[in-house]
């Protein structure tokens, strides 16, 4: 991907783009992808980064949802087993099958959750994905070497589901989408809609947020793929448009790998507020999530609340031999969810956003503007095909007939790989074999390299260290603090790629830092 040569094609723009997609998550991305790949000219624009918000923050997995087969959501369950399958073929790098192991506390519990587990294999249909299977309780021990015995004394069951990194699958979605002709756009924000004399939006104004400066963009179709924003841009377009967003932020926070050394994540099936709650190993460290928080509005760099992170230690403490404390946490994320609201909540209504559904929304303004917001990390393929139908239907644009139910994505590999950079990961290895210095790691307690930092720049139009730090690797997500002393580094080489001075580095190092608050975790300092 290259930025600039994006960014000419917007200063230079001749014919309207069939497509603006404005929101570089998971949504927008996919959108545009689907868009590309049916032979459409897409120009996508993310006024921060590229998952910058909710899309990098997720829980980390492409499942069906157990909770969503309790709440008797069968259809969404099925469409996200048939999505769940479709990714794990098209992006074999990324998303993997992971054993989860539901502690049960009596024979009949075990009983219904087996009978549970069974229909959820038989929604799946066809897939690689191994069986739901009893497990006694030294079976279960065994898969969980630290659950607590009384957790298991009446056993468990064991399901598979998908795992993945989110951040790294929607930067390689970015990458196809651009290997397929869409123009796409980090640090480039729509300040405003155009209307033509009939009322009808027919573009948007673009901000470079490098350069303040400003173009106008033409386009026959304007999708709003903005998540928990979105309001924001319907009111732009229509001032009396009503709110249909209902904010919710999931916390995670991250222990070292010693909680749960095993290869098998544990599900906790209800917690003390009625939620489904995940530990899970991940990238060498463990993950532990979600919290589900109705809150006034959405920000762009979301805090976790010191109940949500007691919360979560408190339960993880309930389950695990050894009860983790603030001070073994490594890291904390926080994402938003853009939950839509039922239309008997009214629009001033927060409610309990757990019982909101998942499914996702489209909606079309009077101007034509293009709405899609909801759904989840597994269905985004589909949240996106049938965001494009409507396009498609609405402006009677013209396709190839083309679509992404098969489309292997960019670096995927034959089979499975350790490596989340796929193939890309043998030209990485060529950056090292001429300069072997990029290839020791930075800090001991992380994976990254400075080989990483150079292609991030190169390939992966990473403009800020918080990119390369956040997304590109996942350190600030893995370990707060190990990623605040490589930031230094990590910004002087980007300043080599991209010829920047000290002054650029100073700069970003101070931006880094403030946002690094929001990862950290206070310790407990009550005696």
């Amino acid at each position: 991907m290259n930025r600039e040569s994006y960014l000419n094609q917007v200063r230079g723009q001749r014919d309207p783009f069939d497509l603006v997609v404005i929101g570089g998550g998971a949504t927008g991305v996919g959108v545009a992808l689907d868009g590309a790949v049916r032979g459409l000219s897409v120009l996508l624009i993310e006024q921060s980064d590229f998952g910058k918000g909710t899309s990098s923050r997720s829980t980390k997995l492409i499942h069906g949802g157990v909770r969503y087969l309790q709440q008797g959501n069968v259809s969404l369950v099925r469409e996200s087993l048939r999505e769940r399958a479709r990714l794990q073929a098209n992006a074999p790098h990324l998303v993997h099958p992971l054993p989860f192991l539901v502690p049960c506390e009596s024979l009949w519990q075990r009983f219904m959750m087996r009978v549970g587990f069974v229909l959820y294999d038989l929604l799946a249909g066809k897939s690689h994905f191994p069986r739901a299977y009893g497990a006694s309780p030294e079976r279960a021990k065994q898969a969980a070497s630290t659950i607590q015995s009384r957790r298991v004394h009446w056993g468990g069951v064991v399901y598979h589901d998908g795992q993945f990194d989110d951040a790294r699958l929607l930067i390689h979605m970015a990458m196809t989408a651009a290997e397929h002709g869409a123009c796409v756009l980090n640090a480039a924000k729509a300040v405003d809609l155009l209307h033509g004399e009939d009322g009808q939006v027919c573009g948007v104004t673009v901000e470079d947020q490098l350069t303040q400066a400003r173009h106008d963009v033409q386009a026959r179709c304007v999708i709003n793929a903005t998540g928990p924003f979105c309001d924001e841009l319907r009111r732009n377009d229509d001032a009396t448009a009503e709110p249909i967003i209902a904010p919710s932020q999931g916390v995670h926070v991250v222990l070292p790998r010693e909680f749960l050394p095993d290869e098998t994540a544990i599900i906790v099936p209800k917690t003390s507020d009625g939620r489904v709650l995940f530990l899970i190993p991940w990238h060498g460290h463990v993950v532990v999530g979600t919290t589900d928080t109705p809150i006034e509005q959405a920000t762009l760099e979301p805090t976790a609340q010191q109940e949500e992170i007691d919360f979560l230690l408190r339960t993880a403490g309930d389950y695990l031999t050894r009860t983790p404390t603030r001070e073994d946490c490594l890291s904390v994320f926080v994402g938003i969810r853009p939950l839509v609201r039922p239309p008997s909540r009214g629009s001033g209504t927060r409610g309990d956003t757990k019982s909101i559904s998942r499914d996702h929304t489209i909606l079309t303004s009077k101007s034509g503007m293009i709405t899609i917001t909801g759904g989840k990390w597994t269905t985004v393929r589909q949240m996106a095909e049938d965001c494009i139908d409507r396009a498609v239907e609405q402006t009677d644009l013209k396709t190839n007939g083309k679509s992404t139910k098969e489309l292997r994505l960019h670096a995927a590999t034959q089979t499975p790989s350790d490596s989340v950079y796929g193939t890309d990961a043998d030209l990485i290895d060529q950056l090292i074999a001429v300069t072997p210095e990029l290839g020791e790691p930075l800090h001991r307690e992380l994976s990254i390299r400075p080989a990483d930092v150079v292609w991030a720049v190169r390939h992966e139009m990473a403009l800020t260290v918080e990119d390369v730090l956040a997304r590109r690797t996942r350190a600030m997500f893995l370990h707060i603090e190990a990623a605040k002393s490589i930031a230094p580094e990590v910004a002087r080489l980007m300043a080599d790629e991209l010829g920047r001075d000290q002054a650029w580095q100073d700069q970003q190092i101070s931006q880094f830092q403030a946002t690094a608050k929001h990862f950290e975790i206070v310790p407990n300092l009550e005696p």
